[in-house]
């Protein structure tokens, strides 16, 4: 099935992205690599008036120390958390978890916002 029209837009920074979901209101939804929210345009279960396409945003990826918690990015993967020292020194059970998440391919690519309590796109 052919997706409903939406308008799409891949902001170059959290701001814009942050403003276009703003204008977006309700209606509108952050895709990333879009393995969830697809099949939903698709068979017409999820119907966004606004896609804001955060893929390409390296400042939503990586692991900082900031004192007393650790900043996890929404864009960081399994892999990234499996390996990231910081990681394992303070929170060595979510490394242990991430490293049980499907396969090293998936592991690399797939983000730990969605698996780890994270809201479902296209809701």
């Amino acid at each position: 099935m052919i997706p409903a029209k939406f308008d799409y837009v891949k902001p170059s920074s959290v701001g814009e992205a942050v403003q276009a979901l703003a204008s977006g209101g309700e209606d509108a939804k952050v895709i990333a690599g879009g393995q969830s929210l697809l099949p939903l345009l698709r068979l017409r279960l999820s119907y966004p008036d606004l896609l804001v396409d955060v893929g390409a945003l390296d400042e939503l990826r990586g692991i900082a120390d900031l004192g007393d918690e650790l900043l996890i990015g929404a864009r960081t993967t399994h892999y990234q958390l499996v390996h990231d020292p910081l990681v394992g020194e303070h929170c060595g059970i979510l490394a242990e978890a991430a490293a049980t998440v499907a396969d090293p391919a998936v592991r690399h690519g797939g983000r730990a916002r969605r698996h780890h309590g994270g809201p479902r796109p296209g809701r």
